[in-house]
């Protein structure tokens, strides 16, 4: 018996994708764009994210658009932005009650796509512009949401060391974009790129809950008038990175807690060959509590509050996050960099391996309770343009070897340590960035 029964059924301009489900009380919808990510438009597709969610044509405020999501049992309208190799990916989601839970002559489904597809299509905008007001709102929460991550450290952490470690290429932009992009965005340059996004992303609707599919189908057809579109194709791409010598970046703040951070390239991304291997081998390393990351940096040697890590599959990266004290910065490097040394030897029990797949499993089986999780577990098949389903998933984890491993853990190589320290906090007395 198959996890999940997904039908995929291109219609005009879009690809829907159903997953017909009584498991859920929900009916959950979500529109994902799939651009190219670039300087150029990286900040007004964020900005994006919150114009569109904010108001439309009919519903021309937050207020007014919040009493008819109301009005669908208290529906839920959210967007997100995530970035995904070279990628920028702008979601809408529309969370309601399923229909199976009112009167037989329930609309509810109807309603929600209807509303889901005004706010995309039908936005607040007059005479070729987004609404000006509306735009000027949301810059500022935008630039209050870019302005704020820097108060969270661990997360800026993780920013800045892809910012060193991929310089120059699209991964390294930031997912909401520059603050100092952010002013010279007009209403009318907004709309334009708005207007260009319709037309040239790739777009995919996905549909989970309790449905009759050819129904859903016939409402999607009607609602989502995507006529006339010419979306840009987007193969997955990957250019492999060879690695030189290591590079040290120190950066000073005014902070207790030392962040250490290493970014790895392995080269092994989704579709690969050694991609379920590359799974495995993070997890031993440093994915899970038993791994030897959380094991001998944190609990042996206690020389981190945390250790762990975590695989960007789209890229190929191993990135470790750490918080350690200003002067432990040798030893920790060292004792992380012997952990990796240690998996390249074959230096793993079957027990952990075993422990290590176990847990992996059941991660993709936990995101089948959630719409949401299982929407993104879905689309990365899409992105990658992969026929791979969550069944062949499991069992090719189950099929990962030592050798596999460790040919992963090989070819695994140190590219950049960033390390976040106190303002007299560098041990080295180290120029900082």
């Amino acid at each position: 018996m198959r996890l999940v029964t997904e039908i995929i059924r291109p219609i005009e301009g879009i690809t829907v994708h159903i997953v017909p489900t009584d498991k859920f009380k929900t009916l959950t919808f979500a529109v994902q764009f799939r651009g190219r990510l670039k300087r150029e438009t990286v900040t007004k597709r964020a900005l994006l994210a919150y114009v569109l969610k904010s108001a439309t044509a009919k519903s021309p405020s937050t207020q007014l658009l919040q009493q008819r999501l109301d009005d669908l049992y208290g529906a839920s309208l959210t967007s997100q932005i995530h970035k995904r190799g070279e990628d920028h990916i702008l979601s809408f989601l529309l969370h309601t009650a399923g229909d199976r839970f009112l009167s037989e002559t329930s609309t509810l489904a109807a309603d929600s796509l209807e509303l889901l597809a005004e706010a995309i299509l039908a936005p607040h905008a007059k005479d070729g512009a987004f609404d000006e007001e509306t735009v000027n709102k949301e810059k500022r929460a935008l630039r209050q949401r870019l302005e704020s991550i820097i108060d969270d450290k661990m997360q800026y952490a993780n920013i800045r060391l892809i910012d060193e470690m991929c310089r120059g290429e699209a991964y390294a932009l930031h997912t909401y974009g520059y603050k100092e992009d952010l002013e010279a965005i007009s209403p009318v340059d907004l709309y334009d790129y708005y207007q260009q996004m319709i037309k040239e992303d790739e777009i995919d609707l996905y549909v989970i809950g309790d449905v009759d599919p050819d129904r859903i189908i016939g409402i999607i057809v009607k609602a989502f008038a995507f006529r006339g579109r010419q979306p840009v194709a987007h193969p997955f791409r990957f250019v492999p990175v060879e690695v030189g010598a290591p590079k040290t970046i120190r950066e000073s703040h005014d902070v207790e807690q030392g962040k250490l951070n290493l970014g790895y390239r392995t080269n092994v991304v989704i579709g690969d060959p050694l991609y379920y291997a590359a799974q495995v081998f993070n997890g031993l390393f440093g994915g899970f509590p038993h791994s030897k990351l959380f094991m001998n940096v944190r609990e042996k040697a206690s020389l981190a509050y945390y250790a762990a890590s975590r695989y960007d599959s789209y890229k190929g990266l191993i990135l470790v996050m750490s918080g350690i004290e200003f002067s432990n910065f040798d030893k920790t490097v060292a004792i992380i960099r012997q952990q990796l040394e240690s998996v390249q030897s074959g230096d793993f029990d079957d027990v952990a391996v075993d422990q290590t797949k176990a847990l992996l499993k059941n991660a993709v089986l936990e995101a089948l309770d959630s719409p949401f999780s299982l929407i993104e577990q879905l689309y990365r098949s899409v992105l990658v343009k992969s026929a791979d389903d969550l069944d062949r998933w499991l069992t090719e984890i189950d099929r990962v070897s030592r050798d596999d491993i460790v040919r992963v853990a090989q070819q695994t190589v140190l590219d950049t340590i960033y390390f976040l320290h106190g303002k007299e906090g560098d041990p080295h007395g180290n120029p900082t960035v």
